[in-house]
């Protein structure tokens, strides 16, 4: 039952977004008919192709629920559908939120990226900020989510801004495991950790 409600979720996020765009493309298509009746020559095949390249949606919000019950939503300010792939959707400005189910929040910022909705991804392309609620921030070179499974995955080398100190790694996964208490980050490939301790935090603080 919840995994039907689940993708009862996913779909309707989904068609907040893609109806929209087809409703863009549909009418695109009714105007070139249009003027082709009386004037077939009045639209080149360049404008046609740029007409559909130029198909966009404005603040665009994707919602859903993972498996593990963490709620995601992803907004953007616009988004257009990719012509060479009909299941993606492209995304500018795009940010991410997921509430998981032990009250841990993850905020990602990305310039640009794009939804996979036939694989049920969402990648954050170029540089990715992310905080989360239990005060870690970091950078890295592109992330990918898993919108089904929660799971999310650097694509790059990182930097981190820990409560503790600071570490550097080639690559971090943000998973959620009740039975190991929640919210998990794993670092992995080469990880650095500058330990700067409770006793140097409060000197800063002074």
């Amino acid at each position: 039952m919840a995994r039907a409600e689940n993708l009862h979720s996913q779909l309707v996020g989904w068609a907040k977004i893609i109806l929209p765009l087809c409703a863009i493309g549909l009418l695109s298509t009714l105007f070139l008919f249009a003027r082709g009746t009386s004037a077939p020559d009045a639209v080149p095949l360049e404008r046609i192709e740029e007409i559909a390249r130029e198909q966009r949606l404005s603040a665009p919000e994707f919602s859903g629920l993972t498996d593990e019950g963490a709620t995601v939503v992803i907004r953007a300010k616009t988004a257009r559908p990719d012509i060479t792939r009909p299941d993606t959707v492209m995304i500018d400005d795009v940010g991410l939120r997921m509430d998981t189910p032990d009250g841990t929040r993850i905020d990602v910022m990305a310039v640009s990226g794009e939804i996979d909705g036939r694989a049920q991804v969402a990648r954050f392309l170029g540089l990715a900020r992310v905080t989360t609620s239990n005060g870690y921030e970091l950078e890295t070179n592109g992330l990918i989510a898993n919108l089904q499974s929660g799971v999310v995955t650097s694509d790059g080398l990182l930097e981190v801004r820990a409560p503790f100190g600071e570490i550097s790694a080639g690559n971090v996964t943000f998973d959620f495991d009740e039975d190991a208490g929640g919210q998990r980050m794993l670092f992995t490939n080469g990880v650095r950790l500058l330990y700067k301790g409770q006793a140097a935090s409060e000197g800063q603080e002074e």
